[in-house]
């Protein structure tokens, strides 16, 4: 399904918030999904290939996805917070965007703060791409939640997500001799979300 895309800003603590907003062609939608980037102080920004493949899944799937840049990164206003703030900033553009149940997706840095935002908001589920389990804070998450996660992915190492999600009997869907930024394994990323959305 083709998408239309702008670009919209919203207000956040720090300042604006640049957002990507990508509809379905005619602009009717069954949702909205929220993806967020990977680690804004190592070069992660709304246009990462594996964000920007998200976005294209679930506008596939009939949403609205806004995909923001963390503050400090193009044209978001503020500096990088460790997690915090742009926890925050992603509830900001949350309550912009008049989600009631949103879709939550995020990729490394992003993907541990979407599962964050998901204890602060009703979502209507969560997927976990590269899950940045060795650098922030993960909480535990719902049952139906989708985690990715690359075989040969030496940014956070398979073992870690399996240890996190062990204790919760949460499966992992592991993308075989994919890296952590999927390269050459995007199509089979978004075929991957899409075959298991519901």
């Amino acid at each position: 399904m083709p998408a239309q895309s702008r670009r919209e800003f919203v207000a956040g603590a720090a300042g604006r918030i640049e957002c990507a907003v990508d509809i379905p062609e005619g602009g009717a939608t069954r949702g909205v999904a929220l993806v967020a980037h990977p680690h804004p102080l190592f070069g992660g920004t709304l246009d990462n290939k594996v964000a920007q493949t998200l976005a294209r899944a679930f506008v596939e799937l009939g949403y609205a996805a806004w995909r923001p840049n963390f503050r400090g990164v193009g044209q978001s206003e503020g500096g990088h917070d460790e997690g915090r703030g742009e926890l925050e900033d992603l509830l900001a553009v949350l309550a912009h965007a008049g989600a009631r149940r949103p879709a939550l997706a995020g990729f490394s840095f992003g993907a541990a703060i979407v599962a964050q935002a998901a204890q602060r908001t009703e979502s209507e589920r969560l997927v976990l791409v590269g899950l940045a389990v060795n650098r922030l804070p993960v909480p535990k998450v719902a049952a139906d939640t989708l985690v990715i996660h690359g075989e040969e992915d030496s940014t956070v190492p398979l073992a870690e997500v399996f240890a996190w999600a062990r204790p919760q009997d949460l499966p992992v869907v592991v993308i075989p001799g994919a890296d952590h930024f999927f390269h050459r394994r995007l199509n089979l990323l978004r075929a991957i979300v899409k075959g298991n959305w519901k």
